[in-house]
């Protein structure tokens, strides 16, 4: 379906103060050089602000992250959730017209926008309060027909309860979001069939409906003073700065990266490789020095295996042929100096103990995968059936 910008457009954009704070803010998520990340957040925050999104504000967030204004109008008009005409002034009218909600009498919503709004879809209505398009699944089909009407689900609907929520907001009123025939989320029409006991002392209204209620943005155009701005990405600590301290939040570790990967929830730097760095160096090149392995984990955790400083005659058996190991774990094992499966076969349970806890990235692995009785099958000179599939180019 063929895009294009209104023929109506206004002089310029600006973002309001807190939805300029919030933009920036948004911005240092992504690193450097990398800010062209934000345009769908920021396209969005300037069409909740203005209702739709025209050509001057498409090219101020550009501007703001340093993009060409083609690349922000190619994002622009790829998503349908950018509406890129102006909308109705009070609300803008999306009904789900998908399966279930076909099945379930959106056709009958659709006329209703007809008649009450406008003849065809992305029209203003007369008096300029409101419009309507028919849109793909929404997501609420235990509770069909809906339709989302500014930021909200009104579910449930029949024809008379949406001209009514129409007239509503017509008003000046805006109704309560979510079920519209009394029920208070998605459970069966007739009642709770399990979990009963939960009912008792809940929230008038469930969790969504109860944000809407509060924030009471349903329908509001957003100048970013509807909620405090909050940035924790920016605090790495999560104990000071502008992010709130959360004491069930993971401990970082002390100068080590939280997870195998070597990137932790704080950080994600730009890299060239097509994975992450570890902990522990990989060496440059077949053949060259390794050193020895740093234990992740205290060595009081079982015992450390007999270990080698090269492979036997300079040849090291195809660890890969174990079931759970890999091109990556092979690097590893040979780090610890395991390089044969004679080795790996007679590891007591003490053994296996150390080598799955310092296994970074992979602990646990040596059990699960049953390591070492592969390891004596191939050491007998045996084969699994992993190994007859790695031997005929099937896994690797």
């Amino acid at each position: 379906m063929l895009r294009r910008l209104h023929h109506d457009q206004p002089e310029s954009f600006a973002f309001t103060p807190a939805n300029q704070a919030w933009a920036e803010a948004q911005v240092t998520k992504y690193p450097e050089g990398r800010q062209a990340s934000a345009i769908i957040p920021l396209l969005w925050r300037a069409q909740e602000q203005e209702g739709w999104l025209s050509r001057p504000a498409i090219e101020h967030v550009c501007d703001m992250l340093g993009m060409a204004h083609i690349r922000g109008l190619e994002v622009a008009t790829f998503y349908f959730m950018f509406q890129l005409q102006p909308v109705g002034s009070v609300a803008h009218v999306q009904v789900c017209g998908t399966t279930s909600c076909m099945i379930c009498g959106a056709e009958d919503l659709v006329a209703v926008c007809r008649e009450k709004i406008a003849a065809n879809p992305h029209e203003l209505s007369d008096d300029g309060k409101f419009s309507w398009e028919e849109v793909e699944c929404l997501g609420a089909c235990a509770n069909a027909p809906m339709a989302q009407i500014g930021k909200d689900y009104y579910e449930d609907l029949t024809a008379e309860k949406l001209a009514g929520l129409l007239e509503a907001l017509a008003r000046g009123d805006v109704p309560v979001p979510g079920p519209q025939n009394g029920r208070y989320a998605s459970e069966p029409a007739g009642g709770l069939t399990s979990l009963a006991a939960y009912e008792q002392g809940r929230a008038p209204g469930n969790a969504s409906v109860d944000l809407a209620t509060r924030i009471g943005d349903t329908v509001k155009r957003i100048d970013g003073t509807e909620v405090p701005l909050l940035a924790p990405w920016r605090d790495r600590s999560r104990s000071k700065g502008d992010a709130e301290p959360d004491p069930e939040g993971p401990v970082l570790s002390e100068g080590r990266p939280a997870d195998g990967t070597g990137i932790d929830r704080r950080e994600a730097p730009v890299m060239g490789k097509g994975h992450p760095e570890t902990g522990a160096p990989v060496p440059e090149k077949a053949g060259a020095p390794v050193p020895p392995a740093t234990p992740v984990v205290p060595e009081a955790v079982g015992v450390k295996p007999a270990g080698l400083d090269a492979p036997r005659d300079g040849k090291a058996d195809d660890l890969k042929l174990i079931k759970g190991v890999g091109p990556k774990l092979e690097i590893l094992l040979h780090r610890l100096g395991f390089f044969h499966f004679d080795q790996i076969a007679e590891w007591t349970a003490d053994e296996i103990a150390w080598v799955d806890a310092n296994l970074e990235g992979f602990r646990g692995r040596v059990t699960r995968d049953h390591w070492v009785d592969q390891a004596r099958q191939l050491a007998a000179g045996d084969e699994t059936e992993f190994s007859e599939r790695v031997k005929k180019g099937d896994v690797y």
